[in-house]
Order: structure tokens, then sequence, then C-alpha cells
């Protein structure tokens, strides 16, 4: 209720606090596929509008982070993120069940509101292309339920909690290094995927700029001809993934089980473990069982 009434404030987009707070929280690039979060919203949006009296369930899709100054791309992205927002949340049939919400100016105060707050963590950087990453861990650490490739943090987070915890799908490493052999033909998807087809043709088609329809032309046309993170690939297996989520959150007793044994098998992630880890193995220390005196202490 709290993050809700900070959104209405902020943000003037006036939320169902019963829905899944679904949340992308870092820096707007190509390989952590914002891209994808975004099909997936129009995906939804469009069923929504399709059988609008279906039992669907709520959700507020939050994205924030910043791009660099000079990543045309990436401030690309945040225009179209902010424009399927604002055809969304004014649209009547949809009501509360769907909200999109571009958080501004993301930074540490926001992300101690936001991840506390997060039923839903996107980590879904195409395999292979993700450093680590921490913000999956917090997410973890705080509840959140993670959906994501076998990509960075999140494999170990796998090994931690059981893939089975964890809402994986899309290609693993060694998928998207035989598509880089063989070669990715992004159309074959386009065409063989109605609803993805239909939400790539909004894009183009001016549906989420009608003031200029050829916006977001450029992104469309590197989506369909030098993609190098495969977003069309990893659609299919993704939506079907985000239904798994939204099966799971009608049923609250499922959802706060896998919730509890998340919390409880990230003990690996603490700063306790990390420190103790490196104080041994980097620097050669043990602990001392000396005690401290207090800093009042005269000794």
């Amino acid at each position: 209720m709290k993050f809700a009434a900070h959104l209405e404030e902020h943000y003037k987009v006036k939320i169902n606090p019963e829905s899944m707070f679904d949340v992308q929280v870092k820096r707007i690039h190509e390989y952590k596929r914002q891209l994808l979060n975004c099909l997936h919203i129009i995906t939804f949006y469009n069923r929504i509008k399709k059988e609008p009296n279906k039992s669907w369930t709520p959700r507020t899709i939050m994205i924030g982070g910043k791009a660099a100054p000079g990543y045309h791309t990436a401030k690309m992205i945040i225009r179209l993120i902010t424009a399927i927002g604002d055809a969304v949340n004014n649209d009547a049939v949809v009501g509360d069940r769907l909200k999109v919400v571009f958080l501004e100016n993301y930074k540490v105060t926001l992300a101690e509101k936001i991840i506390p707050a997060a039923d839903l963590s996107e980590q879904i950087s195409t395999a292979g292309t993700e450093a680590s990453g921490t913000g999956n861990m917090k997410f973890m650490l705080n509840g959140a339920l993670t959906i994501g490739t076998m990509d960075g943090a999140n494999v170990e987070m796998a090994e931690e909690a059981g893939e089975e915890n964890l809402f994986i799908f899309g290609m693993r490493v060694e998928d998207v290094k035989a598509m880089d052999q063989t070669g990715y033909d992004a159309a074959s998807y386009y065409h063989r995927l109605p609803e993805l087809k239909q939400a790539v043709d909004q894009i183009s088609g001016g549906c989420f700029s009608p003031d200029q329809p050829d916006l977001f032309k450029d992104i469309v046309h590197m989506l369909m001809n030098h993609d190098r993170f495969k977003v069309f690939a990893d659609y299919e297996e993704y939506i079907a993934c985000q239904e798994r989520v939204s099966a799971l959150y009608k049923d609250p007793k499922e959802w706060t089980k896998m919730v509890i044994h998340n919390i409880g098998s990230c003990g690996k992630f603490s700063s306790d473990r990390t420190i103790s880890q490196y104080a041994r193995e980097i620097w050669g220390m043990e602990p001392s069982l000396e005690k401290i005196p207090a800093p009042d202490d005269p000794r």
C-alpha cells in the first residue's frame, strides 16, 4: 500500500495495490532486454483487450534505469516504455488489471522502496551476456521471485534454491553459441508467432505514437535485422513462463511457499559470508576471538 501511494503521488498513476508488482530495474541496455519485457506488456495488453471478461491476474509492471548519454537506442527504449504506459494506463477496457510505470531517475533511495515491494524480479538478459549482477540477489533476499534466463548470478541462485523455485526460461549459453554459428533469423519468429507479429506491427505502425507513427522504426528495424541479443528467439518461452507466474500468483499459499524457500536459500549471498570467504581465501586471515573494546572504553 505504501509503495502504491508513492507511485500515485510521484507518477500520477493509480494502481491496484493487490496487483502483482513486476519489476525490472537496471541500466537500460539492449542486452538487458527491456524490449522483451515491452513485448510481453503489449501481448498481455492485447489479450486483455481481446477477452476483457476473463479473470486475468492483475499486474503493475515497473521498469526503471538510466541510459548512457550517447546511447541513442537505450533512450528510444525509454521512450517506447513510456509510450506503451501512456496507452495502457489510459485504456478504460484494461482498467486496473495492467498498469505500466517507468521509474525515472532510478537510484539507491528509490531501490530502497521498490525492492522490498516487488513480487517478481525480471532478470531476462540474453544467456552469456551478464557478468554476474547483484540486483537479482537483493530482490531474492527481500522475497521477490525471479523470472529469468540462466545467465549471470541467476545460475548461482538456481543452484541454491533449485531451478524449480525460479521461473527459468529461454536459451542457455550453449544454445546462444550454436545460434551464432548457424545464424539468427528474426523474421522466422515474426512470421511464425502471431502475437509477436501483432506486437511488433503495433510498435512500427504508430499504435503507441500516433502523433509520430515512425518514431520507433529504428527499434523495429534493429529487432528485425541486427539484434545481437536475440529478443525474438526467447519471446515464446518468455510469454509461456509469464503465464506460469500469473497462475502461481493466484495461489497465495503456493506463492508464499516458494518465496519462503527462496529467502531461506539465499544465505550464500549475504555480506557476512562474502566477507568471511574473502578474508580467508584472498587475505589469508582467520577470525579473531579477541574482544574489541567499546569506543568509550578507556582501555
